[in-house]
């Protein structure tokens, strides 16, 4: 099991708990991924650090003065 951390905008979009696509979209370096239908996206990934899990499980939900923070648990191929 994989865990990657996405940022969101704004609260209640999403519980814990739910499964949810994740989409991944390619830079010229570096990968990034979106959670659902856009209610979060990771950062930056480089190609080693790639993931190939379709889907994820949200298992928590935090407000940081940054903003709101969403973890999903995904299953490593």
């Amino acid at each position: 099991m994989g865990q990657m951390e996405f940022k969101m905008e704004r609260t209640g979009l999403l519980e814990e708990g739910e499964v949810l696509p994740i989409t991944e979209y390619a830079l010229s370096n570096s990968y990034y991924y979106v959670l659902g239908r856009s209610f979060a996206m990771s950062g930056n990934y480089t190609t080693l650090e790639r993931i190939k899990a379709k889907e994820g499980k949200v298992i928590d939900i935090k407000e940081t003065p940054k903003g709101f923070y969403v973890t999903v648990e995904y299953e490593d191929s």
